[in-house]
């Protein structure tokens, strides 16, 4: 894919070399002079441009790019950013970086963002992650399907321990992506067994996290959680 990435800062940088080294077309778009490094990066096109600016975008041919990533140190500048790509260069998959977790809110697909990813929400998931047993902890937020990316570690009391997948009863709009067992990644099949301990990992829209807890950890769980809330 061709990728254009504003913002060549670490953040900027360092999604860069990763998507490079998976074989991708990367452009890093930078407004500030001292800040074009290209010997850290040196197989990346680099432009020195203002993202905010739609002749900026233009020369850099922003339209034939498969995904724009906003990765400034500033959200104006992001949310500006991700609404250009998609309103004026109609740029399939627009991910935004939030910077401060009070403008999360804002990083929706009224402002053309496809996905925005927060470092404090990131953060306190992996937290709860690896510290929560027989809870639902969302992970990531596809903000243009209303699709959320949730793991539920199995405590021994859950309903269908032992049981095949196919007999999970998981509801519609919601699918079971993966199974962490220990150090493995299982794909689910549905004569697979599932175990305590197992994080059970679903995509899901948020009207059916409800249902999605119910089902994994029984009917009570969802009133639990909302007595600790």
């Amino acid at each position: 894919m061709r990728i254009a990435i504003a913002g060549a800062g670490n953040v900027g940088r360092s999604i860069a070399q990763e998507l490079i080294d998976n074989g991708h077309q990367v452009m890093l778009i930078e407004r500030q002079p001292k800040m074009l490094r290209p010997d850290r990066v040196p197989a990346a096109e680099w432009v020195l441009a203002d993202a905010c600016e739609l002749a900026s975008l233009e020369e850099a041919n922003v339209a034939g790019c498969e995904v724009v990533v906003a990765a400034t140190g500033d959200d104006k500048v992001n949310l500006v950013v991700s609404l250009l790509a998609k309103t004026e260069f109609a740029v399939p998959r627009v991910v935004a970086r939030v910077n401060r977790a009070e403008n999360e809110w804002l990083f929706t697909e009224q402002w053309g963002v496809d996905v925005a990813v927060s470092k404090p929400r990131v953060m306190a998931a992996l937290v709860e992650e690896a510290v929560t047993v027989g809870d639902l902890v969302r992970l990531m937020t596809f903000r243009q399907g209303e699709a959320n990316l949730v793991e539920i570690t199995l405590p021994p009391t859950a309903p269908y321990v032992g049981e095949p997948i196919h007999a999970v009863p998981i509801p519609r709009d919601a699918a079971l992506v993966a199974i962490l067992r220990g150090k493995r990644v299982l794909v689910p099949s549905p004569d697979d067994p599932i175990e305590a301990g197992d994080e059970l990992v679903f995509v899901c829209t948020a009207a059916v996290e409800d249902e999605v807890r119910a089902v994994i950890l029984g009917p009570d769980s969802v009133e639990r959680t909302r007595d600790r809330a």
